[in-house]
């Protein structure tokens, strides 16, 4: 009998381990279930706060790059004002000499000094009827002018 206790005994000490054991297992499980919603719950609040930070800051990072790109532009106008300004301050200087201001009219204007004799080469390849077609822009300003004079002066005007 003694051999028939130890072996109940024995029996009833491995059921207890088993449940023992049965019993941490599922206390261990439902620990890293509750750690899994803790932290699910703390992973949508810190998205939460993430998406709400996204949407806070969107409009003003929007504007600061909008603002950033104009002063760009308006650095680069400024440049090019400043640049301008410079030529046209050359461009006066260069007005002032006499030499220049003979240069351009001979060139623009077909001017020639006192004793010169000016000519008007025609390019013989330009036919007359292409001539007719170029109109006022194909010859000398000043015989548009005088062209003006003439017509103005016609009585059925």
């Amino acid at each position: 009998m003694a051999g028939n206790r130890d072996r109940f005994s024995t029996a009833t000490r491995l059921r207890l381990i088993g449940e023992q054991t049965a019993a941490r297992v599922y206390r261990s499980q439902n620990r890293r279930q509750d750690r899994r919603s803790r932290l699910t719950g703390r992973a949508a609040f810190l998205a939460l706060v993430v998406c709400t930070l996204v949407v806070a800051l969107a409009y003003p990072m929007r504007q600061y790059v909008s603002q950033r790109n104009e002063i760009a532009d308006q650095e680069r106008l400024a440049r090019e004002a400043k640049q301008r300004v410079e030529e046209l301050r050359d461009e006066k200087a260069r007005l002032q000499d006499d030499a220049y201001i003979q240069r351009l009219a001979r060139e623009h204007l077909h001017y020639v000094m006192p004793g010169e004799i000016g000519y008007t080469v025609i390019d013989p390849d330009v036919s007359e009827q292409r001539r007719e077609e170029r109109g006022a822009a194909g010859r000398p300003w000043y015989s548009n002018v005088l062209d003006g004079v003439d017509n103005a002066d016609r009585p059925d005007r």
